[in-house]
């Protein structure tokens, strides 16, 4: 279903503790050498033999490949319902794991605050703790985002 029919959601609409599940993306070899190709083009994300000569001793997915792939899980789940999803900043961005060929990844997304905005009555901030796993649970990459939501007052004027 296209964004554009799903019911836009406000900043009223969230609760410090809400947690958004995502479903799953399997990623494939072939996913992780065409991404590399086009954006990190280093050996360990695109060749086999030399993977296993890096450090991580098989092929991996770039970080920025496992990024990606956490914002089009949160996009595919509306974690915003039809609004989109608008960034004022990304933190704390941790990678504990590589991404890997085979691997099946989720993300969970938990508000930390919601906050109206100082100075823009038509809109407010939300802090997410954002988690990418693998289906047996390994966490890839935690990040803290702030997004920014508008507001019903927003639109009631």
């Amino acid at each position: 279903m296209p964004q554009a029919d799903v019911a836009p959601r406000y900043l009223e609409d969230f609760a410090v503790g809400d947690v958004t599940k995502t479903g799953d993306l399997t990623v494939t070899a072939e996913m992780v050498r065409n991404f590399a190709e086009l954006y990190d083009p280093q050996p360990m994300h695109l060749d086999e033999d030399a993977a296993r000569a890096s450090v991580f001793g098989d092929l991996v997915g770039s970080g920025w490949q496992t990024l990606a792939v956490t914002m089009r899980l949160l996009v595919d789940a509306r974690l915003l319902g039809g609004t989109p999803i608008v960034g004022a900043e990304f933190k704390e961005t941790r990678f504990h794991a590589p991404m890997k060929p085979g691997d099946t990844l989720r993300v969970t997304a938990e508000v930390l605050a919601v906050r109206s905005s100082k100075s823009r009555p038509d809109r407010g901030f939300m802090d997410m703790k954002v988690t990418t796993r693998t289906r047996e649970g390994t966490a890839l990459v935690t990040q803290q985002w702030t997004l920014v939501l508008p507001t019903r007052a927003g639109l009631a004027a």
